[in-house]
């Protein structure tokens, strides 16, 4: 079945940076795009960014664009979000998803707080 699993959050004071990691399983990860959605309390999931299966073409939510970047390695079926001049309302957690055989997959999520 497919599987993801997201690591690599956790609390950074603003300006700092963070890489997340996200571990595909049950399905050709190279065959699909993959995306990064957050959800910060009380609001509703956003995406992120979204990168294609061969990771040429990717896209950003505004407020995103020059700080994070999106990137995959599809030997090692991985997904990753670096990033970098945090604010503290990047605060949210963090998910990996790909839509697969007409349903939407999400993993656990991983927990970004930023904070002084």
């Amino acid at each position: 079945q497919v599987q993801l699993v997201e690591s690599g959050g956790g609390s950074v004071q603003p300006g700092g940076s963070l890489r997340l990691s996200c571990a595909a399983s049950g399905f050709t990860f190279s065959a699909y795009a993959m995306n990064w959605y957050r959800q910060a309390p009380g609001k509703e999931r956003e995406l992120v960014a979204r990168i294609s299966s061969n990771g040429l073409t990717t896209t950003y939510a505004d407020s995103m664009k020059g700080r994070f970047t999106i990137s995959r390695d599809n030997a090692k079926k991985t997904l990753y979000l670096q990033m970098n001049s945090l604010k503290p309302e990047d605060t949210a957690v963090y998910y990996c998803n790909v839509w697969w055989a007409g349903t939407d997959y999400w993993g656990q999520g991983t927990q970004v707080t930023v904070s002084s």
